[in-house]
């Protein structure tokens, strides 16, 4: 990663003013130390950063690039660093920042140096050094660890994900290059698991075959999360309610509906008519509390004024559910679409009961503002693609 903070201001700068003279006297430093700092930074990227014409200074294609993220990082850290000290946006740097996260997710300096890799003086150091800059104190020690003052945890938050730039820069720039560098990193909803993304990830590959792809499963609050700091790059699966995601982009791919299945010779089949009565008195295998799918299947004994089910498994894996439903006389209630392998292979069958209106929207989730890389975006154009065109909401 991209060592420097202050050799990227003094890019920018050299960007903005299109002359090393010029940019040095704006931001108050040599030209010698601007020199040096666009010659560092070139060297790191193996790639040269501007054009030089009589006039001055025009960034090339990889400059155009690099300066677009550098943008966005300042945009992110630059006002929490503010509301701290002002003069920090001189004086921080890439290793403070790092070790004020780490202190910041671990509220422990040992712990907060395991995770770096350092010895423990050292993150201590950085963090005095950072606190010292600020004039201000950061971290409160309490019985239970080093807490980070509301001004820290935002600049931690903001950092982070301002990191994250960082390395979607470095990404970028190998792209531009011919190069596959970088991860894509997908929350995975269940749905998603066994429809949509085997059939993205096979066409992705085909095009890039060599970028690691990393899929995380975890309940959605989990993975929501996650993707608010920056350690996921988009969500696939049941869009939530806008109030709850105000922070977030939804983006919606289609819509599917919720069915109730078990295996093709269950006893319920054998019954004349099969009514909600008859539903309740079975074993059950559901979606968690907090889902939509739960909400549903919940709404539906409510709405009837009937209890719902007594024997239930709460789970979010289809596969756990398939291997339950195959080898007992539980039901499962899950999205058409997430079973449709099932059907379509005669391991489950759907029960001919109306649900009613279960139709929901599937799609991505992502931070808002976000930029993908080329391969991210790539890899979004594919999900998008995958949705059969019929599907799609207006």
């Amino acid at each position: 990663m991209i060592a420097s903070l202050h050799h990227l201001r003094i890019f920018l700068a050299v960007a903005e003013h299109g002359s090393v003279t010029r940019a040095a006297s704006a931001i108050h430093i040599t030209q010698s130390a601007v020199t040096q700092a666009v010659a560092k930074l070139t060297a790191h990227t193996q790639t040269p950063l501007f054009h030089r014409h009589q006039k001055g200074l025009t960034l090339t294609k990889a400059g155009d690039i690099l300066a677009a993220r550098v943008t966005r990082v300042f945009d992110l850290i630059d006002p929490a660093l503010s509301d701290i000290a002002p003069r920090l946006k001189r004086t921080v740097t890439v290793a403070q920042l790092k070790a004020l996260i780490a202190l910041y997710e671990t509220e422990n300096f040992t712990l907060a140096a395991g995770r770096l890799g350092l010895a423990q003086p050292t993150v201590h150091k950085a963090v005095s050094q950072f606190e010292s800059d600020a004039n201000r104190t950061l971290f409160l020690r309490t019985p239970k660890g080093m807490v980070a003052t509301r001004p820290a945890q935002v600049l931690a938050q903001k950092a982070r994900l301002a990191f994250v730039e960082i390395e979607q820069a470095e990404a970028d720039l190998a792209d531009a290059d011919g190069q596959e560098v970088g991860v894509i990193v997908i929350g995975a909803m269940p749905l998603s698991r066994s429809h949509i993304l085997p059939r993205a990830i096979a066409e992705f590959r085909h095009h890039r075959p060599q970028l690691l792809l990393r899929v995380l499963e975890g309940t959605y609050d989990s993975l929501a999360d996650g993707l608010r700091r920056g350690e996921v790059d988009l969500l696939i699966g049941a869009l939530r309610a806008p109030d709850l995601v105000e922070d977030l982009t939804q983006e919606a791919l289609f819509e599917d509906e919720l069915a109730f299945v078990a295996r093709p010779d269950h006893p319920l089949f054998n019954e004349r008519s099969i009514n909600i009565d008859a539903l309740r008195e079975h074993r059950w295998v559901v979606a968690l509390p907090g889902t939509p799918t739960r909400k549903h299947f919940d709404d539906l004994f409510a709405k009837a004024g009937r209890p719902a089910p007594i024997s239930i498994v709460e789970s979010g894996s289809i596969i756990l559910m398939r291997e339950l439903l195959k080898i007992s006389d539980h039901l499962g209630c899950v999205s058409q679409r997430q079973v449709l392998p099932e059907i379509e292979s005669r391991q489950l069958a759907y029960i001919p009961f109306t649900l009613g209106e279960t139709k929901r929207a599937i799609g991505l989730t992502y931070r808002s503002h976000w930029l993908p890389t080329a391969a991210q975006l790539d890899f979004l154009n594919h999900l998008r693609a995958t949705a059969a065109p019929g599907d799609f909401l207006a």
